[in-house]
């Protein structure tokens, strides 16, 4: 039975779950090393020279073994394969972990006891395992990402939606895999090159073009009808090994949205509809987050509101917030609350515009509270009565609303769900000021709508505390 197989992939050309599972294997080394070090050097500190079990038994609290725990769900967004590959992304996100570690160490430090917290021990911690943890980072950078460890992919369809596909592909640094070429059933093409590959065949030759080329995948691009040939060269090919997805899918993994430009128009009730249902006990535990992070944001807004007022009151006078009719769920309206940051008559017309870049409607303090999204502090207490939650698509104004969904496909569609304070959308995108860049903020929407849960709005609020320490809002 062997014997009628293509070949045999190679063992090193790993999946993105066997990354994950790499990655996850050396944080975990890396964290328990690093607490190892931290209570080393804690002990000597203390002078246990010889670091007894004594001393593990007297001096760290119970919690303090679970640090560990805490760095490796504050790292979760670098289980991304995408950002886990990038040197920059990696060093930003070790970054971040540390600051958000040492900013909840700081909050729970002042609220307790004088003395009873180990602050030598939380900081030798903290230290240690971003050291580590970067070290290892950049290993698996330099090691994992090399073109032996890459599967090597045939696209079947070399039309626009597998040509542009390839485009985006060829952008993407470090590449995720290797594009070997198009097969394609239409005779002009045989031959020629697409997307600077070539079409290496038809489906009458597609199992010898992978037993050839030593394809490990095949990503299905066909929008219109399927030879019968083609059908049974694809299930031929995966009964003897070859993975097989198709292009919607590989986008939504290879770029974190949807392709609503190569998408069909029934697209919403044929796939969209059944996968952007939730479970119940999620929608549950969601609104239980969304009310514990309302509450955690109100006690911060109280402090803040009357230094954040005043500054706006002496930059550009009343009315310090700023109420606006913006769209929910199912389309009902609802008044959103933040602090103002643009000028009094930023629409004196009346006209709704989409926010720019360098915004000159943008006050002196609007500028610094958008940066820092600080003039969103209020929309906790949206968060609190139900109009929005946490993490959701951004809430948009009926005008706007109106005017995409005749110019966006599928627009409509992102009313599926709440609107939320930040967004899968606001954190990969920035601000659309135009139609073009709507749309794309659309297909980071949609593809929340449908993968939505409780990891995936953790790694949201996560990299919006990123988002805020680094000062990169608009």
């Amino acid at each position: 039975m062997g014997e009628n197989r293509l070949y045999q992939k190679p063992l090193w050309r790993i999946t993105n779950n066997e990354r994950r599972f790499i990655l996850l294997v050396g944080d975990i080394i890396a964290t328990g090393i690093g607490l190892i070090i931290a209570l080393y050097f804690w002990a000597m500190k203390d002078q246990w020279m010889d670091f007894t079990w004594q001393f593990l038994k007297e001096r760290p609290p119970s919690w303090y073994y679970a640090l560990p725990i805490i760095w490796l769900v504050l790292l979760i967004e670098l289980y991304d394969i995408r950002r886990s590959s990038r040197v920059a992304d990696t060093v930003r996100g070790v970054a971040v972990t540390a600051a958000i570690s040492t900013i909840l160490y700081l909050l729970v430090f002042f609220v307790s006891e004088p003395k009873s917290l180990p602050r030598r021990g939380v900081a030798g911690f903290i230290v240690a395992a971003a050291i580590l943890t970067l070290a290892w980072r950049l290993i698996y950078i330099r090691i994992f990402t090399a073109p032996v460890f890459l599967k090597r992919v045939m696209i079947i369809g070399a039309g626009r939606a597998g040509s542009i596909l390839v485009e985006m592909i060829q952008e993407m640094t470090p590449t995720p895999f290797s594009v070997v070429g198009f097969i394609d059933d239409d005779p002009k093409k045989e031959g020629m090159k697409i997307a600077g590959l070539p079409v290496l065949g038809n489906s009458t030759n597609i199992l010898e073009i992978i037993k050839k080329e030593q394809i490990s995948d095949l990503i299905f691009s066909i929008s219109g009808d399927m030879q019968p040939s083609l059908y049974s060269a694809i299930v031929s090919a995966e009964e003897q090994g070859i993975e097989v997805r198709t292009m919607p899918v590989v986008y939504e993994e290879l770029f974190g949205r949807v392709p609503i430009a190569l998408l069909a128009d029934d697209w919403v009730l044929r796939s969209f509809v059944d996968r952007a249902h939730a479970t119940g006990s999620y929608e549950l535990f969601k609104r239980l987050m969304d009310i514990l992070g309302s509450i955690v944001g109100l006690l911060l807004l109280i402090p803040l509101f009357p230094f954040i007022a005043l500054i706006i009151l002496i930059d550009d006078g009343m009315p310090i917030i700023f109420k606006q009719v913006r769209i929910g769920k199912n389309g009902e309206e609802f008044k959103l609350l933040k602090f103002r940051s643009m000028r009094r008559d930023a629409e004196e017309d009346g006209v709704a515009r989409f926010a720019v870049e360098n915004d000159t409607r943008v006050t002196r303090i609007g500028r610094f509270l958008r940066r820092s999204h600080l003039d969103e502090l209020p929309q906790f207490i949206n968060v609190l009565r139900g109009d929005i939650s946490l993490v959701g698509p951004r809430a948009e104004r009926p005008q706007l609303i109106d005017k995409l969904q005749k110019e966006v496909p599928f627009y409509r569609a992102r009313l599926f769900v709440k609107p939320g304070a930040t967004g899968w959308a606001q954190i990969n995108y920035q601000y659309a000021s135009n139609v073009e860049e709507t749309a794309v903020k659309l297909e980071y929407d949609l593809y929340y709508i449908m993968h939505r849960n409780i990891i995936l709005d953790i790694r949201i609020l996560l990299r919006t505390f990123g988002a805020m320490f680094g000062f990169h809002g608009q």
